[in-house]
């Protein structure tokens, strides 16, 4: 009795921290590019009452012995990069990666930070920004003239100038790959940073060598579904609460056995 009120602990704090991640992924529904995250249990240890294979009184074997499991943890919160639709803006400076791949930009101390946001801005510099100022890698510029702008699907940068009708090449957009993009570290501001599980950064041209194309005037959708996250909610629920019904049964239990000892 007194393990089935530690294992039942466990499972409401288990269901605690699913609730939470739940709760995150619906808060973001309507976040650019934003990849919803899944949490992974494991089982605790086992305290072993009689071992399987152990000799009984007649020398056969035990076919199979008493383990008690102890509760349940969590393992990981996994991100879980697919499952995004696309939407039209009407904005030029908007873009969305049909594939694999992020957008690399430079953070304030100086690092690399990694999106899938490609609702990009112009600065006062007509350098393509995010909407906290992050600056795009390689950096892009565009003249404050400018019109026109074009964005092919592999990357490249266009625009018009007043009295000039041909069009004008402002750079090229890289992306990034990574080896296990659920390894990587979220930071919050739609922007992730590599970490040793996610491996090193690679860089390549969109719609080349497995890297998504770039589609202009599109953003990318969140990847929650409201539906299927209300289920999970209701799921996370009710487990909660078999739990908390096991602690009290285990209490009721442990009350009762006391009672004989008066």
């Amino acid at each position: 009795m007194i393990r089935s009120l530690w294992s039942a602990a466990t499972g409401m704090r288990a269901q605690q921290l699913n609730m939470d991640v739940i709760s995150n992924n619906l808060a973001n529904v309507n976040t650019t590019g934003f990849k919803k995250s899944r949490v992974s249990f494991q089982d605790l240890m086992y305290q072993t009452l009689k071992s399987a294979g152990a000799p009984n009184n007649q020398g056969s074997q035990i076919p199979t012995g008493i383990e008690v499991g102890l509760g349940v943890r969590p393992a990981a919160t996994q991100k879980l990069f697919g499952g995004s639709s696309l939407k039209s803006t009407e904005n030029p400076l908007d873009m969305a990666i049909e594939g694999n791949g992020f957008f690399q930009v430079l953070l304030p101390d100086g690092t690399s930070g990694y999106t899938r946001d490609g609702s990009f801005k112009l600065d006062s510099s007509g350098q393509l920004v995010t909407s906290d100022g992050y600056l795009l890698q390689p950096p892009i510029t565009i003249p404050a003239n400018a019109s026109d702008i074009t964005i092919n699907q592999e990357g490249s940068v266009y625009y018009k100038e007043p009295g000039n009708d041909d069009f004008q090449e402002a750079g090229q957009i890289e992306l990034t790959a990574f080896a296990n993009p659920a390894g990587l570290e979220s930071i919050g501001q739609n922007i992730f940073r590599s970490t040793a599980a996610s491996g090193q950064p690679m860089y390549g041209l969109p719609a080349q060598n497995g890297y998504g194309s770039i589609a202009q005037s599109y953003l990318e959708t969140s990847n929650v579904k409201v539906v299927e996250e209300m289920v999970d909610m209701i799921t996370s629920q009710r487990a909660y609460e078999i739990n908390s019904k096991a602690i009290k049964a285990s209490d009721e239990m442990l009350q009762q056995a006391n009672s004989l000892l008066r």
